[in-house]
């Protein structure tokens, strides 16, 4: 039996639904511990192409079970969505379970998102107004709703009416919302409907009843029968709420302590912690990106590499591998090894830089470590090492020595900087295109 915690290493984006699909063949529980229909897990297999929200990545693997821990935040409509999406391609999805204790986005919290980003202004944060954070907020004020309240339908509706007159109240008094010429007028009408939000989800309950069991049950059996478990992680450790950079952060913890908070199992069960990392950078949304490259070197990077929001569309910020931020992760997280996904994006470069360090142009001050404050790490500036590139397809490669020497002593400086193996290298989506080295 080994616990397996799968862990973005970067900004998010990493490519963690596709090392989670080629390791869940041989697991019997994937377990998605944190996040919303906020994160977008791109898998490519032999049933095609698939953008995954909320269902874990190891649904494509029919004898695998998949769970929706308690630290997932649900929007039932999106994960129905999703679930007729994988129905319409022959999954019927008997294979997922979904906690009783997992938190509920409800339909203000989509608008709350909206209304938070607007006051923000120039400042706001660039969130995928999915709901998430509000939803989040909800859970620790002690107000939320649980996928277990659905299964409780007057208890339900009573306590319905209750968070819409505060909801209401929110709007009206202190973001003064909601007039004839305001253009979120419709959604707020139609998220304080308490009548018609009722009907929506007392209806989707109907469909994710069977779907819904005892989370920590499921996991506890699975520990006792000594079965193999993946706990797949959304975003990345410099997303994460208390170690990234605040406030460009979501509301969840990626780093394996959430892992061990949001699937329901003890930390000390942990085995291997694998961080997944791009061969270079990208981001979503705002905030410090110290190596975004806004030249020619960006676009290639951002076109080689399809870099565009799974959730969004967004065109994602694009720039060089950032070691320092990186080496961060590792500390944070304890990474017992890398996977390295997208090699083959840099084939086309002649020469690659790799952040190493940051330096203070106000101080001339070197950096080898993440500041806290924002604003500090939004002045610093990358300190490069240049290595070689390869300028040599490496789709096909399907085994280490396969690849360029250029491209292996790449991969060889970036875990020298990291500290820790890099066991997987992907050169392409597809299953066959991950080199696994011994």
């Amino acid at each position: 039996m080994s616990v397996f915690a799968v862990v973005g290493a970067q900004w998010g984006d990493e490519g963690k639904g596709r090392v989670v699909d080629y390791l869940a063949a041989d697991a019997s529980l994937v377990i998605r511990y944190g996040g919303g229909n906020n994160a977008g897990h791109t898998v490519v297999n032999p049933h095609g192409h698939f953008k995954l929200h909320l269902v874990p990545s190891g649904i494509f693997h029919r004898a695998t079970r998949n769970l929706l821990g308690n630290g997932v935040v649900i929007h039932p409509p999106a994960l129905l969505d999703e679930l007729d999406h994988l129905a319409a391609a022959g999954f019927n999805c008997s294979n997922l379970f979904i906690a009783d204790r997992a938190h509920l986005v409800m339909p203000w919290h989509l608008l709350l998102d909206q209304l938070e980003e607007r006051e923000r202004g120039a400042a706001r944060l660039g969130t995928t107004s999915r709901g998430i954070g509000p939803a989040y907020v909800d859970k620790v004020a002690r107000r939320g709703f649980r996928m277990i309240d659905l299964l409780e339908p007057d208890a339900f509706r009573e306590r319905l009416g209750v968070a819409v007159g505060r909801v209401r109240r929110l709007v009206d008094s202190y973001y003064q919302a909601g007039g004839p010429d305001d253009e979120l007028a419709g959604p707020i009408r139609e998220a304080t409907d308490s009548h018609r939000i009722a009907e929506e989800y007392l209806a989707a309950a109907a469909r994710l009843a069977p779907h819904v069991v005892d989370g920590q049950a499921l996991v506890d059996e699975a520990l006792e029968r000594g079965e193999t478990i993946l706990l797949e992680g959304q975003l990345g450790t410099m997303r994460d709420l208390d170690w990234g950079v605040y406030p460009y952060v979501t509301s969840s913890s990626p780093i394996p302590g959430g892992a061990s908070l949001g699937a329901g199992l003890p930390a000390v069960r942990i085995d291997k912690v694998i961080g997944v990392a791009k061969a270079y950078t990208t981001a979503v949304g705002a905030g410090p990106l110290p190596t975004e490259l806004d030249d020619g070197h960006g676009t290639s990077l951002r076109e080689r590499g399809a870099e565009y929001g799974t959730s969004t569309g967004r065109p994602r910020r694009c720039g060089w591998y950032d070691a320092v931020a990186v080496r961060f992760s590792v500390r944070l997280a304890g990474y017992s090894s890398i996977a390295l996904t997208k090699l083959d994006v840099l084939d086309a470069f002649e020469s690659i830089q790799v952040c190493v360090a940051y330096r203070d142009p106000a101080t001339e001050a070197r950096w080898e470590t993440v500041p806290a404050s924002a604003s500090v790490y939004g002045r610093l500036e990358p300190v490069y090492e240049e290595l070689a590139g390869w300028q040599t397809d490496t789709a096909s490669a399907r085994s280490w020595t396969d690849l360029p020497a250029p491209a292996r002593a790449y991969v060889e400086r970036i875990e020298s900087l990291a500290g820790v193996p890099i066991s997987h290298v992907s050169v392409g989506p597809a299953r066959e295109q991950m080199i696994v080295r011994s």
